[in-house]
């Protein structure tokens, strides 16, 4: 099969795995889409849009999507490169000449500098409260006085040092070059040119009823969280201000995809993508950094991308450009799992694409009843145990664990109520039978996996309070 089918047959099960996560994690909403190829496999929302009220969240309510911005800006400069009204060795003064004006060393950082994160400029400002909405957003004027007095952290190209003053700069930038806004400016040579209706450059408070709340934290084992406002980020919008939908930005990373001309040529999209930064913190590498992307592998595959943290909303979207795949987790929580569920979902999607390594799959026994009657969700006091069908494959797997593939175990169907999993060597139960149980309508009613007995989730919590003392009947064999 195809990536795309192969994804496509995978759909079902992504989804329930999300589901788990989102249970799990306790956060509000997830909105999940993934695209392979020409298709858009799978476009999911889990949970509420707001906390408060209920209101069930859809596939179509906006999130603010923060530093995926960055992405947008890196293409706008791009474009604007590609026409011939830019070039990337600019100094930024040339553009924004209030910082020459007054003497700042920011003055003469490039735009290439800029979009790498070179450019020694301070990450948010020395009063950058705006984060947790203590006073509004910065304008322009208020962004160039505090970098003037404050904004000199490194010497350029001294170290890579994140920074959303940097790209708020970048957006000024595109402002004199293009004579738009930024809004402006994104909307007519992205947005529109990929007939894209649910994504902006910053809120918008007309569609202020089709935004999912954010909401803060679970703190010390709390269970409330309160709704945080949606706010303008007014001169950071490149930095921070995107609103979009999972489903939209799976449609937007596509066009980052090498032989998709719509935007960028493939020698921007080469430049943006090219790993510029290995970036580590106290000797341990902590990330890596194109121009205007984030540079990052999961497992064996190459991904560019970005995150987001917004007061509220965490996201995340990946993108292979070369075999054409996008996953994108919007999450609406200051600590929404967005990163840890994106990076499960193209973990798992690998998984059903390739064996896991050392596993030649059986062929399934002739005369036994097809895969999907092996599957299921199971519990017991331990946890979930998932039985599922990846890749034509029978697969175990702990829906609650971070990374998926902590407890993977390739099964090979040996009987009508038989698997095995992959023999070697291990600390958990490699080359043991996995032994079920049948209902009268040929459901399963219980898995015995590594000689403990799991059942389906209802019955496991009808039987949960029987397993809190010790049992003195005999055990069955």
């Amino acid at each position: 099969m195809t990536q795309t089918e192969t994804i496509r047959a995978a759909a079902g099960y992504l989804a329930q795995f999300v589901e788990a996560q989102a249970l799990h994690q306790r956060v509000p909403g997830v909105q999940v889409a993934i695209r392979s190829g020409d298709e858009l496999v799978l476009d999911l929302a889990v949970g509420v849009a707001d906390a408060v009220t209920g209101t069930p969240l859809r596939t179509d309510h906006l999130f603010r999507i923060a530093s995926h911005s960055k992405t947008f800006a890196g293409t706008s400069v791009m474009q604007l490169v590609e026409a011939g009204k830019l070039r990337l060795d600019d100094p930024i003064g040339q553009y924004v000449p209030e910082l020459a004006e007054a003497g700042s060393p920011i003055a003469a950082a490039t735009i290439r500098e800029l979009l790498g994160h070179q450019s020694g400029v301070i990450r948010d400002g020395v009063h950058a409260d705006f984060w947790q909405l203590e006073y509004p957003f910065p304008d322009r004027a208020t962004l160039i006085a505090d970098i003037v007095a404050d904004g000199t952290i490194y010497a350029r190209n001294e170290h890579f040092h994140y920074s959303n003053v940097g790209y708020s700069l970048l957006g000024l930038a595109i402002e004199a070059v293009s004579g738009q806004t930024f809004d402006e400016y994104t909307r007519t040579h992205i947005v529109e040119p990929l007939c894209l209706t649910r994504t902006g450059a910053e809120y918008d408070p007309a569609r202020a009823d089709e935004y999912a709340a954010g909401h803060t934290a679970l703190l010390f084992g709390t269970n409330e969280r309160d709704v945080i406002e949606h706010v303008d980020t007014r001169v950071m919008a490149a930095a921070t201000g995107f609103y979009s939908t999972a489903a939209e930005l799976t449609e937007y990373g596509a066009a980052h995809w090498f032989g998709d001309t719509r935007l960028l040529s493939d020698d921007s999209k080469r430049l943006m993508q090219r790993l510029e930064s290995v970036v580590s913190a106290y000797g341990e590498e902590v990330g890596r950094y194109g121009v205007g992307m984030e540079v990052r592998k999961v497992g064996d595959r190459p991904m560019i991308g970005h995150s987001g943290g917004y007061p509220g909303h965490i996201t995340r979207t990946y993108i292979d450009p070369k075999d054409k795949l996008v996953v994108s987790v919007l999450t609406n929580a200051v600590d929404g799992p967005a990163d840890q569920i994106a990076t499960a979902l193209v973990k798992l999607i690998d998984a059903a694409l390739t064996p896991r390594p050392g596993h030649t799959p059986a062929a399934h026994p002739d005369g036994l009843p097809p895969l999907e009657s092996y599957t299921g969700r199971f519990a017991n006091l331990w946890g979930l145990l998932d039985l599922t069908v990846l890749g034509g494959r029978v697969v175990a797997l702990r829906p609650s664990l971070p990374d998926p593939l902590g407890a993977f175990e390739e099964l090979d169907v040996v009987g009508p109520d038989t698997l095995r999993i992959h023999p070697q060597t291990g600390f958990g139960g490699s080359g043991e039978l996995v032994r079920l149980e049948r209902a009268a309508d040929g459901s399963i009613a219980s898995v015995r996996f590594g000689g403990m007995t799991s059942w389906p989730v209802e019955e496991f919590l009808r039987r949960r309070a029987s397993m809190l003392h010790v049992a003195t009947s005999k055990v069955s064999v």
